[in-house]
């Protein structure tokens, strides 16, 4: 029952999320609405931690399995990518490595800004 809980929460704040972007004609896709709005709710208190923390796990882990649509739709779009497979390669290399790096220096910064005020 507390996984259902748990689940009901996060598809609330999806729910949300697909509301605002039929009413904004913003170029944002919902789920980053919704993402936002649970953010939110977790940073003022309305949402605890604990309250989707195990279901937030669960569906992280299967989150691989999420891309084979995907990569099957890439699959039948083959003759269509064909002629811009090397600029796509590059592209989705040099992006990822960038992602990685700023990530990284991200984190990086959280936890030495956490050592600092656990000093203090």
């Amino acid at each position: 029952m507390k996984f259902l809980r748990q689940f009901c929460i996060i598809l609330l704040f999806s729910f949300l999320g697909e509301v605002l972007h039929n009413r904004l004609p913003l170029p944002v896709p919902a789920s980053v609405y919704g993402l936002i709005f649970l953010f939110l709710a977790l940073c003022t208190g309305l949402v605890r931690p604990e309250q989707v923390s195990e279901t937030a796990d669960f569906l992280i882990e299967i989150m691989p399995v999420m891309f084979i649509p995907a990569a099957v739709g890439l699959l039948d779009s083959w003759p269509v990518l064909r002629p811009i497979c090397l600029p796509v390669i590059f592209i989705t290399a040099a992006t990822t490595i960038l992602v990685m790096a700023v990530t990284g220096q991200v984190t990086q910064r959280i936890i030495r800004k956490k050592h600092k005020k656990e000093e203090a």
